[in-house]
């Protein structure tokens, strides 16, 4: 069996929202107050009239080392502080009155810390009426004449309005008069409370020339605030207990068939004129939360919320009197909203309820602002981030002008005293921030299709009307005279006397008269009704005419209000266009000015670029000639000391050859005085005989030694006739080498060299010659300290790893050291020159350095 679905509650659809609604940013204006004495420190400064600065102030920048710098930030207009109530209501207020009577919503509130002048730019003083009091006394002046009566219009309960006729609005205001208990609306005539009597000067009384006449107006305020995230009504009757009293009801929030939110159960009440408003308006100021703190002696503890609604319905085409058509009413409403200020308790030591009332005001704000954050992050950014509009009262209130329609004005008030520097900085980032917020612009409703100008000719009428009655008089409508003269137009009666019933000659006669007066009077009877069919006739054309001037007019005026709403619509476009035109020219210009940065910084990288790869080639050309010459040089020089050495071996030689010839010479006449004296002892003995003395060895030429020095050049053959003793090598052997010799190594060309039999010569070490041989060995060069070439050779045995490579293990260490005998110092002695003399000429001498660091010398 199959389970059946849930059914499901239909969620209710939201309003549809066109795809190209025009929208406008919300409009913030800042207003700095005065401060409070002449020589207290000023932190906000106007640059211009929508730019102001602000400095941090002296203390906090010793305290924080010059962290903050000064910044700027941009309004729709800055008031300073000369700037009257007046001047601030005609930027700010009046194109809001103007919206509200052509049934356009609006929404005007302050915002700002605490102290600030908010109440005071909302509300005003004697002499110096703010916002709300011009607000209305302009609405009054504009509506006046063409107000309803009381009673007319009706709230319904559920954020609309009702017509009702003439006669049960006559009896809703006699039931208001009779019964006492009910309490009263107050009255105009009614002496005005005395703080508002004086507070709109007549001078200052403004009022709108574009309001249609064709209408019915009445006006319903109401009066709320929101304490502690709960709203009271201000305009409440409750009545009062002295003995047990009870607190004012908290009432609730509920959306209408339009989607718009209003408080239910809200006291509306009907004014009709400035004075009544303002009457009803300080009724509910009374009660309002106000409390003295340590920054402000009269500080508003909670959102005060004054709704002016505007219900209007046109006449009928007689214009005397209103439709009867709920759906013909127009209903717009203004709010005027004062915030109360943030602050911080450690300011304002605030303690109990106090600190509880600034904890849900901080809070209240700080939804506010969260909320103007996901706005403007869902329009730029195209998200669809959920509002969280239900986190206070204030944001679910006013959730209907940010998501439908409506005009949003701000007034950021700033008090410039350097105190409040830090929470002033809050207060411009949330108003810097508000500005980027867009909503839809409210549009026209449809006007009501009777022919216009109703009313006007209905008075008309009735002024023609009344005068001609004055012109005429009294009516003589009964008079005899007139009956008289008409009697009188009709054929006479004879004159006779009637005295017999059967006279056959006065009955005829007069019987001829009576139808001859009867064709007359039909005559003119028809002459009547014929006439009165042509005039009938007559009126009718010009009815028509009338009629069709009237159509006519109606759609003339019809296509020029839509000529004007063109107009205007294509007004707006260009200011937009115009607005992102300049902002466009100034993104062009900021770019053009880093293209510019950007263009330069090339050139001037490019220009280094240059420099640099010039003066690189003029080091590589000189490094090139450099090199060559060095190359020269050592060339010549080597050229030089091989024809030099060459020469001094030669010398060597060849002085060598002549020791040796010496020594030889002394060592004959040694053994020839040795034979001479062996001899003349024998000859002494033996009688004496002349010995005859040996020849004189013949001394070797220069050319000869010259051709035996060249012979000893390619053979570097010691001269002596016992073969030097030399160390036997660690290479010798019957082991296979490795012989490393790196290319860098120079070629000596001394007389002892390493000889490495069986030896695989190698530049680079590789695994392929290592693993063909048993031993290693690295030829290293490297200066001495007398800056001559020192050989060493490094030896060791190759293994095998575990791995399968090969790894050398080192075990010895060989060095060669090739010295020149002009390093030497010869002694004075003959004998210890001939020493040196005989140890400089000597072959190079190896040297071998065992692993224990001595070193052993061997002579030839």
């Amino acid at each position: 069996m199959q389970r059946p679905n849930k059914a499901k509650t239909p969620r209710r659809p939201g309003p549809k929202k066109a795809s190209n609604i025009e929208k406008d940013p919300v409009g913030v204006y800042c207003r700095i107050r005065p401060l409070g004495a002449e020589d207290e420190e000023c932190c906000v400064e106007m640059i211009s009239s929508s730019t102001i600065q602000l400095h941090a102030p002296d203390g906090l920048k010793a305290n924080r080392n010059g962290e903050y710098k000064e910044t700027q930030y941009s309004f729709k207009k800055v008031f300073g502080i000369n700037t009257t109530q007046m001047e601030l209501f005609e930027d700010v207020a009046k194109p809001l009155i103007e919206d509200l009577i052509h049934c356009k919503n609006g929404l005007l509130f302050t915002y700002g810390v605490t102290g600030s002048g908010k109440t005071f730019t909302m509300t005003g003083s004697p002499g110096e009426g703010g916002l709300l009091p011009r607000c209305l006394d302009m609405l009054f002046n504009t509506i006046g004449p063409f107000q309803a009566k009381r009673f007319v219009f009706k709230p319904d309960d559920k954020n609309g309005m009702e017509v009702q006729g003439q006669v049960d609005a006559l009896l809703e205001r006699q039931k208001r008069d009779s019964q006492q208990s009910v309490p009263k609306t107050p009255s105009s005539r009614q002496k005005a409370d005395p703080e508002f009597a004086d507070m709109i000067n007549s001078e200052e009384a403004c009022k709108s020339e574009n309001v249609d006449e064709d209408c019915c107006y009445s006006v319903f305020v109401s009066y709320i605030e929101i304490y502690n995230n709960y709203i009271y009504d201000l305009l409440e009757d409750a009545p009062f207990d002295p003995i047990r009293p009870k607190p004012p009801q908290s009432k609730i929030l509920r959306e209408d068939q339009n989607h718009n939110m209003y408080v239910a159960g809200c006291t509306e009440v009907e004014v009709k004129s400035t004075e009544e408003a303002f009457e009803v308006f300080w009724k509910g100021q009374k009660k309002r939360r106000i409390a003295n703190t340590e920054l402000n002696r009269e500080s508003s503890r909670s959102h005060s919320v004054f709704t002016v609604k505007l219900a209007q319905a046109p006449l009928d085409a007689d214009g005397d009197h209103i439709l009867q058509d709920k759906n013909q009413v127009n209903v717009s409403q203004l709010c005027l909203v004062d915030l109360a200020g943030s602050e911080r308790t450690s300011r304002t030591r605030a303690e109990g309820s106090r600190l509880r009332e600034a904890g849900n005001i901080n809070q209240s704000l700080m939804t506010l602002r969260t909320c103007m954050e996901v706005l403007r992050e869902n329009q730029m950014c195209g998200t669809n981030k959920m509002v969280p509009y239900r986190d206070s009262k204030v944001t679910h209130l006013f959730k209907n002008y940010f998501d439908g329609e409506g005009k949003v004005r701000m007034i950021v008030c700033v008090n410039p005293k350097a105190d409040d520097y830090d929470e002033t900085m809050l207060v411009m980032r949330f108003a810097e921030m508000t500005q980027e917020v867009e909503v839809a612009r409210p549009i026209d409703r449809p006007i009501c299709g009777l022919t216009a100008g109703r009313r006007h000719r209905n008075r008309v009428f009735k002024d023609e009307m009344s005068r001609r009655q004055e012109e005429r008089g009294p009516s003589n409508a009964d008079d005899p005279g007139l009956l008289n003269q008409l009697m009188e137009s009709l054929p006479a009666l004879p004159n006779f006397e009637l005295v017999d019933p059967a006279d056959d000659q006065s009955l005829p006669r007069l019987i001829e008269v009576l139808e001859r007066r009867h064709r007359v009077r039909r005559m003119m009877a028809e002459e009547f009704d014929k006439t009165a069919n042509t005039l009938k006739s007559m009126f009718q054309q010009f009815d028509g005419q009338f009629n069709a001037k009237e159509t006519f007019i109606h759609d003339q005026r019809n296509k020029l209000s839509e000529k004007d709403k063109v107009i205007i619509s294509q007004k707006a476009e260009l200011e937009r266009l115009e607005k992102k035109s300049k902002t466009l020219e100034y993104k062009v210009d900021i770019l053009q000015k880093t293209t510019d940065m950007y263009e330069q910084d090339k050139r001037s990288l490019r220009h280094e670029l240059e420099t640099r790869e010039q003066r690189l080639q003029r080091e590589q050309t000189d490094r090139k000639r450099m090199e060559q010459r060095m190359h020269g040089m050592v060339t010549d020089t080597k050229h030089k000391w091989e024809k030099e050495c060459e020469r001094r071996v030669n010398a060597k030689q060849l002085e060598m050859q002549n020791k040796l010839w010496v020594k030889d010479e002394k060592l004959k006449q040694l053994k020839a005085i040795v034979t001479e004296s062996s001899s003349s002892s024998s000859t002494g003995c033996d009688g004496g005989f002349p010995t005859e003395r040996p020849e004189k060895p013949e001394r070797p030429s220069r050319e000869r030694d010259h051709n035996m020095g060249q012979k000893r050049s390619a053979s570097p053959s010691p001269l002596h006739t016992a073969p030097p003793i030399h160390r036997r090598s660690h290479s010798a052997g019957g082991e296979k080498w490795v012989d490393h010799k790196p290319t860098s190594n120079l070629d000596l060309d001394t007389v002892m060299q390493p000889i490495l039999p069986n030896a695989i010569k190698v530049s680079t070490p590789n695994e392929k010659a290592l693993s063909k041989c048993h031993k290693y060995m690295l030829r290293h060069q490297e200066l001495d300290s007398d800056g001559e070439i020192e050989t060493k050779l490094i030896k060791g045995n190759v293994f095998r790893t575990r791995g399968g490579g090969q790894a050398v293990q080192f075990t010895d260490i060989e060095t060669l050291k090739q010295e020149c005998s002009s390093r030497k110092r010869r002694s004075g002695s003959g004998e210890g020159a001939a020493q040196i003399e005989d140890i400089e000429n000597r072959a190079p001498v190896a040297s071998t350095s065992s692993g224990f660091g001595y070193q052993k010398r061997r002579k030839p």
